[in-house]
């Protein structure tokens, strides 16, 4: 599951370890109405809008974690079924605004693109968002990258060079499990680099982002917020099945024990890296059915901001059309 630790030039050590944490068991639960400290509280947020119920403010103020229920379901449907049947509704138009984001790319040269950025503790739902949520999109105009361990050749390397090389193409959705976080994540909790250096990382980190978004990339950056009795419970989920077993490594263990800092740095990440070019959305993670929904509704509803349509090709089609007959 991309775990795993390594070094770097430049003084960075690429990371690509699973996250998890918490103290001696999260609060996690405060926020019995699905929000948090600094979110809205009006349904979907502002006009219907999941993202300004979801994201995380700009401008650095503190991150609470404890503050967000992980159980959660802001600004939900309203229940399972309904969500997953929302989910299923969704999928035609995500698929019909990926084929128009691809199409104008290939015949009409708009260089923009979508990246999806997955972060989160292990059990998160990570992997399982992938596979539910871009399920309906057409491979051809998606890349997904999983960031395990780095190579020897990337430990050489700059911490975001392995990260550019995995970037969408222009008219492409991107979707990164784990990413160039980790290197402020699990570089910190286990020490891997020099505290001067991954604290440097942060605003090298946003100056990346915000190349990429003046370069046509919409970034969509979310952290799936698993409780602590959420994930223990997952991992004896995956010990009871054997055809899970090859999820489980000891590996698990170690990095639950390590909660606490975790949640420490994922906390500086959101106050640090949450930008008005790509802001980070915190999605209660607990229940699967709400992570797959939410993370549907926070694409499509960038999606149709990017308003993508079909390119305009000039092309005569009653002449083609005649000689086709003709032919």
């Amino acid at each position: 599951m991309g775990k795993g630790k390594g070094t770097s030039k430049n003084g960075g050590k690429a990371a690509g370890k699973g996250s998890g944490k918490d103290a001696t068991k999260p609060a996690g639960k405060a926020a019995t109405d699905g929000t948090h400290k600094g979110a809205g509280k009006a349904g979907k947020g502002a006009g219907g809008d999941l993202r300004a119920l979801l994201r995380v403010p700009s401008g650095g103020g503190a991150v609470d974690l404890a503050a967000y229920d992980t159980s959660a379901t802001p600004g939900g449907p309203g229940g399972k079924q309904r969500g997953r049947e929302e989910i299923e509704l969704m999928r035609p138009r995500l698929a019909e605004l990926q084929e128009k984001l691809f199409a104008q790319s290939a015949a009409g040269g708009d260089s923009r693109r979508v990246l999806l950025v997955l972060q989160g503790m292990d059990t998160s739902g990570k992997g399982g968002t992938v596979k539910h949520v871009v399920a309906g999109l057409n491979p051809a105009g998606l890349r997904v990258r999983a960031f395990k361990a780095p190579t020897a050749e990337e430990q050489r390397h700059h911490f975001l060079w392995r990260v550019r090389k995995s970037l969408p193409l222009a008219g492409e959705i991107g979707v990164f499990d784990r990413s160039h976080y980790e290197d402020v994540l699990v570089a910190r909790v286990h020490g891997l680099v020099p505290r001067t250096t991954w604290r440097r990382r942060y605003g090298e980190i946003n100056r990346f982002e915000r190349a990429l978004a003046d370069d046509g990339t919409t970034l969509v950056k979310v952290f799936l917020h698993i409780g602590y009795d959420e994930q223990r419970d997952r991992l004896l989920a995956r010990l009871d099945r054997p055809d899970k077993h090859w999820k489980f490594t000891p590996g698990d263990l170690e990095e639950r024990a390590l909660w606490p800092a975790y949640q420490e740095a994922y906390e500086t990440v959101l106050e640090r890296c949450s930008t008005e070019a790509a802001p980070w959305y915190v999605v209660p993670a607990d229940h699967k059915w709400y992570r797959n929904w939410a993370i549907s509704r926070l694409l499509l509803e960038h999606l149709e901001e990017l308003g993508p349509k079909w390119p305009r090709t000039g092309l005569d089609v009653a002449d083609y059309r005649r000689r086709l007959l003709a032919s």
